[in-house]
């Protein structure tokens, strides 16, 4: 292209063109491939610098499913389908659908206890001028949604942690927008995770619960983090979905590696194991 003989054009030209803007302020820039440590580090930097800001001290992990909801909107969900099967009996589709609802109604009381847990812990160590146990989730629906809804209930603040996927997951409406952060990377969203947790809450959920589950779980086993209290919540699910005493009797793990997590099924139980936790190891910054 000439350059333009008229002056004035030749400086828009020059204030328009990319190479002119600051570097911070050059999306097409930070996103390009070779600039991924800088994005892994910020995303890393971003959400510390603002939990320090809020007073944030200790955190509580939540983790499960985000096809859970809650009760009533599950059976509202299975009375439909039920009238739907009702006037189409054969539709194989709508039969699998109702059994599947069905279920979800059963499911439900995970979303009610993860509810309950986080707003009796909320409501007990939040305070004023220091915010300990403060639950984090991973922002979305499901257990996740239970779990700050519950805070917000309280009258408490809470975290969500959300990831950029495929299909895109919205946030769900009851963490504090002033805690709530997106990702791009996993592995710095599971950094952020445990890097104030005194306790991890997991309920049933599918193959995002199990790796981060497991993944807490190897690291504490590997010495790799400081031990905290891992409960498994909702005993008849985790029975049948992971045998562990299976992996005992065939050596893949110790029988103290069975002694690093606990498995209830009240929220009650949940606030039991936590104290026990703290109070049988004398671990400052537990329940008090």
């Amino acid at each position: 292209m000439t350059p333009s003989a008229n002056p004035d054009e030749r400086l828009r030209a020059i204030l328009d063109s990319p190479t002119y803007r600051l570097a911070y302020e050059d999306i097409d820039l930070l996103g390009q491939e070779e600039l991924r440590p800088l994005r892994l580090q910020l995303e890393l930097l971003k959400p510390e610098r603002i939990l320090h800001e809020q007073g944030i001290h200790s955190t509580v992990v939540v983790f499960g499913s985000a096809r859970i909801s809650d009760a009533e909107t599950a059976a509202a969900r299975r009375d439909t389908l039920e009238r739907q099967t009702r006037a189409a009996p054969s539709d194989a589709k709508l039969a699998r659908e109702l059994a599947q609802a069905r279920r979800r109604v059963d499911q439900a009381r995970h979303y009610e206890q993860a509810r309950r847990f986080a707003s009796l812990i909320s409501a007990r160590f939040q305070q004023q001028n220091r915010r300990d146990f403060v639950v984090v989730t991973g922002g979305g629906p499901g257990i996740m949604e239970a779990a700050n809804r519950g805070a917000f209930e309280a009258g408490a603040r809470s975290i969500g942690l959300n990831i950029t996927l495929p299909h895109e997951q919205a946030p769900n409406p009851y963490m504090c927008p002033e805690l709530a952060f997106r990702f791009h990377y996993f592995a710095v969203r599971k950094m952020h995770f445990l890097l104030h947790a005194k306790g991890l809450v997991a309920f049933p959920g599918g193959y995002g619960t199990l790796d981060e589950l497991f993944e807490v779980l190897t690291l504490i086993q590997s010495g790799k983090m400081k031990r905290i209290p891992v409960i498994l919540a909702g005993r008849a699910f985790w029975r049948r979905a992971v045998d562990f005493d299976l992996l005992l009797d065939e050596g893949y793990v110790s029988p103290s590696d069975l002694d690093l997590f606990t498995c209830v099924d009240e929220a009650e139980e949940i606030i039991d194991a936590l104290e026990r936790f703290y109070v049988d190891r004398a671990v400052d910054g537990g329940p008090a």
